[in-house]
């Protein structure tokens, strides 16, 4: 990709902070199958990263938007715009180019196409292609950064990054697709069974670990001036690209198996210890191996509820401990992730028991799909807890 001058300074490197949080999102990301999940992150974080008040991603096939999320505005403002953008004006530049844009002021802008009616009003801009494989897969672009006229050459930096990451969570969302299309239900189902026993197999994180140096390569690949630099980069992307469709191969083509008993209870020890680990955040199970014997076969969807409380609790309680429980009541099984932080106020809860943000939206989500309802109890200042009764 050959990018213009850029006219606003030299470019300078990633902090370290960035950086380090950059790693941490592509290895989560790296595990997580909902692509709509990914995208969302990606958008969550590249808001929080760079101090935007808006943020969008959207997805293209065949010229056509498929997906688009975004952060920042009200489900009541989208139903009030009506219309999803079309790639024109700003958009469609980044797309056509394609090369990442940033620029002060939108309306001065000669290819601003403006804003449809009820659209709320927007400034600085800062936007990126996501891209995989030579490919345009879409664009995602952030506008208004909070106290600053305009985003800096360190938040180019930074969503070009995210774009990557984007981008090659699209490519193999499509592949696994493309993978499992011919298969039945059940037999889809036995792959992702033995895709986390895989993974735990290959140490915890693997695949994950060359997914995520995968991304970073190519992130720098991409921003690297010299060509002999960026080649070699793009060759060393190529090969363990390679390996990791090698492993993906291997494991879609394991028959089916069965979760070992113990398999939930020690994802949910190891989960929470890697999140004491990153967070500070003190953490402890109270784990009811009996229940999770019972629970084996819904047991990746239940690592990845957890991890998405966990998650929420690392980024907005500002807790200092954490518990997370499993244990019977009656005939259900009862999940709980509760924190000492600094709760909210939950009168501001929507009637679906969100806040209008991702975090307890995706919660809310993960819940239904495993049968149950998110159930969330904060007190302001004492701490919140979650909690999601699973029949069994």
């Amino acid at each position: 990709m050959t990018e213009p001058p850029n006219p606003q300074g030299e470019r300078g490197p990633i902090s370290d902070d960035r950086l380090g949080r950059l790693i941490d999102a592509g290895m989560s990301l790296a595990s997580e199958l909902s692509l709509p999940a990914v995208l969302q992150r990606i958008v969550d974080l590249a808001a929080e990263l760079t101090g935007a008040r808006y943020a969008a991603l959207g997805v293209l096939e065949e010229g056509l938007l498929t997906e688009f999320h975004t952060t920042g505005i009200t489900a009541e403002q989208r139903s009030a715009i009506g219309a999803l953008p079309v790639g024109h004006g700003l958009l469609g530049e980044i797309i056509q180019q394609p090369y990442p844009l940033r620029i002060p002021e939108i309306a001065e802008h000669p290819h601003s196409s403006g804003f449809p009616p009820n659209h709320p009003p927007m400034h600085s801009f800062l936007g990126a292609p996501v891209t995989a494989r030579g490919e345009v897969f879409g664009n995602i672009y952030l506008t208004d950064k909070k106290g600053a006229s305009a985003f800096t050459d360190e938040d180019e930096r930074t969503v070009v990054v995210l774009a990557v990451q984007a981008g090659i969570a699209i490519d193999n969302a499509r592949l696994y697709e493309e993978a499992t299309h011919a298969r039945g239900e059940l037999e889809r189902l036995a792959v992702m069974e033995d895709r986390e026993r895989i993974a735990r197999d290959l140490h915890d994180g693997a695949i994950q670990s060359l997914f995520a140096v995968g991304m970073g390569l190519q992130g720098a690949a991409q921003l690297s001036g010299e060509a002999g630099t960026q080649e070699r980069l793009e060759l060393a992307v190529g090969e363990i690209d390679r390996v990791i469709r090698d492993l993906r191969n291997y494991i879609f083509g394991l028959r089916p198996g069965i979760l070992a008993d113990r398999q939930l209870a020690q994802a949910l020890q190891d989960l929470t210890k890697d999140f004491q680990a990153k967070s500070g955040v003190t953490t402890v199970t109270s784990i009811n191996a009996d229940v999770a014997a019972e629970l084996a076969s819904r047991a990746a969807d239940i690592v990845h509820f957890t991890r998405e409380a966990l998650s929420n609790v690392g980024r907005h309680a500002d807790a200092t401990t954490c518990r997370v429980s499993l244990w019977r009541r009656g005939d259900e099984a009862v999940l709980e992730i509760d924190d000492d932080g600094s709760g909210f106020d939950q009168s501001a809860l929507r009637e679906d028991g969100t806040d209008g943000g991702s975090g307890l939206r995706n919660l809310a989500d993960r819940a239904e799909g495993l049968g149950g309802r998110a159930n969330v109890t904060a007190v302001l200042g004492e701490g919140t807890t979650v909690a999601v009764a699973l029949p069994l």
